[in-house]
């Protein structure tokens, strides 16, 4: 089989199997990657500009990663945290929780997506404060799990056909952008005018009092 008639294979059992509305941004197939290019089936090269979504860090199959991902699987390769917890998962909650800022006491979890993140954060403020009402800006994406989805400030593509959206949660334009200010202003002679329309939001849209929280 040559390289195209694999790659034509590849999409037909994509097409047969996969849903459309799991969509893909490039038409090709991945056969092989490392650092920042990727290599198809048809034996193209790609540089990578997306990194799976930001987060490959140190690029695709960096030697040391790959070491670590084989000493790992020859350890054991699932036990789930919540069933048994496992020497690098506190090690690394650890160095997660020294290196953000601040110096007072953190706590640090690990889950499966940004979806999953924004959702558990949602939850830690709801039930901190007491209070059910979530703030989110316009044009920001946070998931597509229905309060991440309800979250995003953006109706299509994510959005439509698949309401009714989670309740409480409110959308705000992200006027605190000075490099672009959308009030055509300039700081400091704008007198912090996007203050200003967060005291208008909080009176007219949502009450501030039952906020648990903003979510950028």
């Amino acid at each position: 089989m040559n390289t195209t008639d694999k790659a034509q294979e590849l999409q037909a059992l994509r097409d047969r199997y996969v849903p459309k509305g799991h969509p893909n941004a490039t038409p090709f197939f991945v056969e092989s990657a490392k650092g920042a290019l990727l290599r198809d089936v048809t034996g193209r090269e790609f540089i990578d500009f997306v990194g799976g979504i930001g987060v490959l860090n140190v690029g695709h199959c960096h030697p040391k990663v790959v070491a670590a991902i084989k000493d790992q699987a020859g350890r054991y390769l699932h036990t789930c945290s919540m069933v048994t917890m496992y020497e690098s998962y506190v090690q690394l909650a650890g160095r997660v929780c020294e290196a953000a800022p601040g110096d007072f006491e953190k706590k640090a979890i690990f889950v499966n997506s940004g979806s999953e993140a924004v959702e558990n954060a949602v939850k830690i403020a709801r039930r901190h404060t007491g209070r059910a009402g979530v703030v989110s800006m316009k044009n920001a994406f946070h998931g597509r799990t229905l309060l991440t989805m309800t979250m995003t400030g953006k109706v299509k593509p994510y959005k439509f056909g698949f309401g009714p959206m989670a309740a409480e949660v409110y959308q705000f334009p992200y006027y605190a952008y000075c490099y672009r200010c959308p009030l055509g202003l300039t700081h400091p002679k704008c007198g912090v005018a996007c203050a200003d329309k967060f005291r208008e939001f909080f009176t007219g849209t949502a009450a501030a009092e039952q906020a648990a929280r903003i979510v950028p």
